[in-house]
């Protein structure tokens, strides 16, 4: 049985908040295929687990979606629209709390999904804060920069 083509690794989405209309674009059927996902309020980057998350995978429901109540209830149904979680009890919401560390330990995180009327945060000036610091931390490791002892 002939095997699938590799998929393509996509860069890394640049860091941004989205709301729940943004995050909808992000179902796997736009063009490049990207997936991403919300929990507990964070977008995550999901393509890379395409064969879960993508069409016909078990979890595609939640593409595109804030998916934290689904994974609090152990349902695939997602809430429509921006959901604040508040009727949840502590023990679905420390399973919500749960599935966020998994999803940032396998993930890349995007940003923040936004509330209603919520303004985004610019990350720019942070992305290139981190270029530059890049660039010390190179020129504070060469070796004319060490003391000698």
């Amino acid at each position: 049985m002939p095997s699938s083509p590799p998929v393509p690794q996509l860069p890394p989405l640049k860091k941004r908040d989205m709301t729940i209309e943004e995050l909808k674009k992000f179902d796997g059927q736009n063009e490049e295929g990207r997936i991403c996902v919300a929990v507990n309020g964070k977008v995550f980057d999901v393509t890379k687990g395409k064969r879960f998350y993508g069409p016909g995978g078990p979890y595609a429901a939640f593409a595109g979606r804030d998916a934290s109540r689904g994974l609090a209830l152990f349902s695939v149904e997602c809430h429509e629209g921006y959901d604040d979680l508040s009727d949840l009890n502590s023990m679905q919401m420390d399973s919500v709390r749960e599935w966020e560390i998994q999803f940032q330990e396998r993930y890349h995180y995007v940003g923040r999904l936004l509330k209603p009327n919520e303004e985004p945060t610019d990350y720019s000036d942070e992305e290139d804060a981190s270029q530059d610091q890049s660039t010390v931390d190179t020129a504070s490791s060469s070796p004319s920069s060490k003391k000698a002892d």
